[in-house]
């Protein structure tokens, strides 16, 4: 087994510092293809012996979960054609183009919490990134989705993390409970999106924190973990010069100014020393994340055991590299290469040690361009948000109007609005009624909702491109969470008034932009397809439960097993 400080470092290198050099540039070779396992027939009638019926396959030794955040369908679609690395190999898999995080709630701790759940919002009780409970002891009455809000002296920004808030349990909760033996395994960029998909006791979970990668204080540093952040900081601590770009990168090569004196499209990810947020939102920070992944996967000898592990790794930089320079400069183009070769070498490393492992990637939501740039390109009615539809402005006239001694209403756009509790219900529902008046009125607001509308709608089981608003407000309702009334915004419509460095785009609509996401699922031997009708996010956990023999009683989870098998013998069975 390789040297985990020096595989590291390798790593790191090969698929941050040079991603894009003519000699990195070749594909990662795919490992030699093995026959695909027999196809058993159809299913015998009742009664009826089946001699001639094939094995089903074993059971894969360790699952790769991976989470792109940010990582839209559109993204991938576009980007598709240029990839030679691991996402190119995953693309040869069982390909989902048309995957859904089908609620309303399109944001990371929501997107996250459905992954390895097989559950939406709605059950997870993970509603959003942050809701409110005004009835908090605390003075700060926001909570964020992955704290534990009763430590003393804890806020919403500073925060003891926790997976208190997520109501069911994770694929891997279940592989323990159905085989101790079986490892669960956590890396990523940020720490909602590893305990969202780590759950309640996982056996090793890391996340960047402010420099370097974290856990719970509880929690031995194994070495990997230590390689990682001593390899990190040497990075962050060395001023780093401008990426070279790619022919592949050249069409986006294009400035857009974005007012303030700043302008987005061209950046290449230069960087002075000691600058760590400039680090976490460059392709250098999913290097590092996937990475400790190889580490870790070599240091606790993850998919060597009795049982199946699962690794579950949460690639956060085309996140913060969307929020800070849209979808469609050098800027994602350089991202997104970039983790495709770092997957590559990840995927490489596993074949070296003869893994047999199932890889499966799939996004927490996708993201729409910074308006600006959509202007440019085509006409279109991409716009910011009206800085008079902001909550608090919003709040501070109507506190005004009825002469309260503070805002009646907090709340985010677009997404739940909470109402004072400590007023009378008249006076409630009269701040209400104005509330919705006033953004009912405006011409970027597409549907307003209030809670009992929601309570009263019943969860839907359509296809979820079909759903209407109210029902992806309902996937992502929460009897005890959620507010008193929803503002949907219309389609291209931007929450941030005033761009930013650092924040000049982002998601969280109702709308398909921010709902599609690819699924993909990867395993040496696998026939590989494209299924192009739409499935959801919550089936990914029933169909990895169903590949190495988990069973889940019917309405233990509110997906599906997708089927991963191209002939007649279904996967699902």
């Amino acid at each position: 087994m390789r040297n985990i400080g020096r595989g590291l470092k390798t790593m790191l290198l090969a698929s941050a510092i040079f991603p894009l050099t003519p000699a990195l540039a070749q594909p990662v070779p795919a490992p030699p293809a093995s026959a695909a396992p027999p196809l058993a027939s159809p299913a015998p009638q009742p009664g009826e012996a089946r001699p001639d019926a094939a094995p089903k396959r074993a059971a894969p030794k360790l699952i790769v979960a991976i989470a792109v955040d940010q990582f839209s369908a559109d993204l991938f679609a576009q980007y598709r054609g240029r990839f030679t690395g691991g996402l190119a190999r995953l693309a040869t898999g069982v390909v989902f183009p048309s995957g859904y995080q089908s609620h309303a709630a399109t944001e990371t701790c929501p997107g996250h919490s459905t992954i390895l759940t097989g559950d939406r919002p709605a059950r997870t009780g993970i509603i959003a990134n942050n809701w409110y409970d005004l009835a908090a002891t605390r003075e700060d009455k926001k909570i964020y989705c992955a704290e534990d809000e009763r430590v003393p002296g804890s806020s919403s920004k500073s925060y003891q993390v926790s997976p208190r808030h997520l109501r069911v349990p994770t694929l891997g909760e279940r592989m323990k409970a159905a085989d101790p033996r079986a490892r669960v395994v956590a890396v990523a960029g940020k720490d909602r999106a590893a305990v969202m998909m780590a759950g309640h006791a996982p056996d090793s979970i890391w996340w960047w924190g402010t420099d370097g990668f974290v856990s719970y204080a509880d929690r031995p540093v194994p070495a990997a973990v230590a390689a990682a952040n001593r390899t990190a900081a040497d990075r962050i601590g060395t001023a780093q010069p401008a990426m070279p770009l790619p022919a592949a990168c050249a069409s986006a090569d294009q400035q857009i100014p974005m007012g303030g004196g700043f302008a987005v499209g061209t950046g290449r990810f230069a960087r002075a020393a000691e600058d760590a947020d400039a680090f976490r939102r460059s392709p250098e920070a999913d290097a590092a994340v996937i990475g400790l992944a190889s580490g870790l996967i070599d240091e606790l000898k993850l998919g060597r055991g009795a049982a199946t592990d699962i690794l579950a790794i949460g690639a956060s930089a085309t996140d913060y590299i969307g929020h800070a320079y849209g979808t469609e400069g050098t800027e994602m183009c350089l991202q997104l290469l970039s983790l495709d070769r770092s997957l590559g070498a990840l995927f490489a490393s596993l074949d070296a040690a003869g893994i047999d492992y199932l890889a499966m990637l799939t996004a927490d939501h996708g993201s729409i361009d910074a308006p600006e740039r959509a202007d440019i390109h085509a006409a279109t009615d991409a716009a910011r948000l009206d800085p008079a539809l902001l909550p608090e402005t919003v709040g501070a006239a109507i506190a005004a109007d009825m002469g309260l001694g503070k805002s009646p209403i907090v709340g985010e756009l677009p997404g739940s609005f909470w109402i004072d509790p400590t007023l009378s219900a008249a006076l409630r529902r009269n701040v209400r009624e104005e509330a919705m008046r006033v953004y009912a009125a405006s011409d970027q607001v597409a549907a307003i909702f209030t809670r009992e509308q929601i309570e009263a709608t019943r969860l839907p089981h359509a296809p979820p491109e079909s759903w209407t608003l109210l029902e992806r407000a309902r996937a992502s309702f929460d009897e005890q969470r959620s507010g008193d009334f929803v503002v949907a915004l219309k389609p291209r419509v931007t929450p941030i008034p005033r761009p930013g460095p650092g924040y000049v785009a982002t998601h969280g609509s109702f709308w398909d932009y921010d709902r599609r996401v690819p699924i993909l699922f990867w395993r040496k031997g696998m026939t590989g397809f494209e299924q192009p009708l739409s499935v959801e996010t919550i089936d990914i956990a029933p169909t990895l439960a169903a590949a190495i023999g988990l069973a889940i009683a019917p309405g233990e989870m509110d997906g599906r097993c997708l089927d991963l098998d191209a002939g007649p013998a279904s996967s699902c069975r």
